[in-house]
């Protein structure tokens, strides 16, 4: 498929958490990754507001293990240190299958849309195992990207049959990526068969709730960024 990326992310621990259980301090994480998170590793490979990356597929390569982990996060209230348990998956390995389309939502990048450019920067970024730092879920999961096929190789779930996971939260939508004015969330059902989750658009996805108001961050020349090729001309000027 054009404009498709594929690669393997690892770490030692990977924490997706589950919003409901943010509500007591004491995290726990999804059995398997979200879109969203997924869709976040991807940004730090390669990103431009001219683009919305898409998550295909997922596969899991490891068993799907939790481990329980005692922390001291700071307290709400002041700045004493509390005690909370959380719950990281271990040793998550995942290859995943992603690729980009332009924002038709933003007209004002529409001179960027150079497809060619824009994967064989994204291929290269992939090479070198992204552009910035790489979490599964939180910040304390450090997460590694390396180039692979994906589908080589073996999977702990190869043959394992279909699984499902109920309900869970999809990922959200941003208002420079929907036509909405509001940032919304969105859940759904996932099933994973022989260690494969294939995932739905976020246009596809049934139950979308709004969750704030928001609006589009507007991008003007010589405002908030800069052309490329005015600064190469620039530097060459010097020279």
């Amino acid at each position: 498929m054009r404009n498709q990326i594929e690669f393997v992310v690892h770490g030692k621990y990977a924490l997706f958490t589950d919003p409901v259980t943010r509500i007591g301090g004491e995290k726990f994480t999804y059995q398997i990754p979200t879109y969203q998170a997924l869709k976040g590793i991807v940004e730090s490979v390669y990103w431009k507001p001219t683009l919305t990356w898409y998550i295909d597929e997922v596969r899991v390569m490891n068993p799907i293990q939790t481990e329980v982990k005692g922390v001291r996060p700071i307290k709400y209230q002041n700045s004493d240190n509390d005690l909370m348990y959380y719950t990281y998956l271990r040793e998550p390995v995942y290859q995943v299958r992603a690729h980009f389309e332009f924002n038709e939502n933003r007209p004002d990048l529409a001179y960027d849309r150079n497809e060619h450019k824009h994967h064989n920067i994204a291929k290269r970024a992939v090479k070198k195992g992204g552009r910035r730092d790489v979490f599964l879920g939180t910040r304390e999961c450090q997460g590694y990207v390396e180039e692979c096929t994906f589908g080589e190789g073996e999977s702990f779930y190869d043959g394992y049959g279909e699984v499902s996971f109920g309900p869970m939260f999809h990922g959200f939508t941003y208002p420079d990526e929907g036509d909405q004015e509001t940032l919304q969330a969105r859940i759904w059902v996932p099933t994973m068969k022989d260690g494969i989750i294939c995932f739905k658009r976020p246009d596809e996805c049934e139950i979308i709730r709004d969750v704030r108001k928001g609006s589009m961050k507007q991008f003007t020349k010589g405002e908030n960024f800069t052309d490329v090729d005015q600064e190469y001309k620039e530097m060459f000027r010097e020279v």
